[in-house]
């Protein structure tokens, strides 16, 4: 019975670890279809998944099947982005990778910058239509509408989801 039994965990093990890599791949996917590199969004996938939450490169181009060398391009794309860090760890040489704390936030808030900038093009655009057909100005004028919303309520959104954060963390330390 114990041979059947150790067949039974190894089916299931297997079984998890085919459902984690068609997640990571979904991730992959959804990053490509925001025109970000698939290899970067499966980098991303595994690091929400992995334990221990860091990785080294050389375990990442393990599980991924990658090459080294896309495995460092990519993690300093998604160091640029703002999603992961590298860490060494105490007695260790080599770098580690882990999704960066309040990663999501973050980007939130770098995503203001963006929208100011549309804002403000759209603003442009308008100024170089001023006394043109009144027409031709509806595409610039719900592009700045939309982006100045954005802009308004965007930071109200991010305080409010901190506040519901930090009151979920505080409710997990008791």
């Amino acid at each position: 019975m114990g041979t059947l039994t150790n067949i039974s965990i190894n089916a299931a093990r297997a079984e998890q670890a085919l459902k984690q890599m068609h997640f990571v791949e979904d991730v992959g996917l959804s990053f490509e279809m925001v025109g970000l590199p698939r290899m970067a969004g499966r980098i991303f996938g595994w690091l929400l998944l992995s334990d221990p939450p860091h990785q080294s490169p050389g375990e990442l181009a393990n599980v991924l099947q990658a090459s080294k060398g896309s495995i460092s391009t990519m993690t300093r794309l998604l160091i640029q982005i703002g999603l992961i860090e590298r860490i060494g760890l105490p007695g260790q040489r080599r770098d580690y990778f882990r999704i960066k704390p309040n990663a999501w936030t973050e980007l939130t808030k770098q995503r203001m910058a963006q929208i100011t900038a549309f804002r403000q093009l759209a603003e442009r655009g308008l100024e170089l239509l001023e006394g043109e057909n009144p027409n031709l100005c509806d595409r610039l004028i719900e592009m700045r509408d939309m982006h100045a919303f954005l802009e308004q309520e965007l930071p109200a959104m991010i305080q409010r989801w901190e506040e519901r954060r930090f009151a979920h963390l505080e409710e997990g330390t008791k």
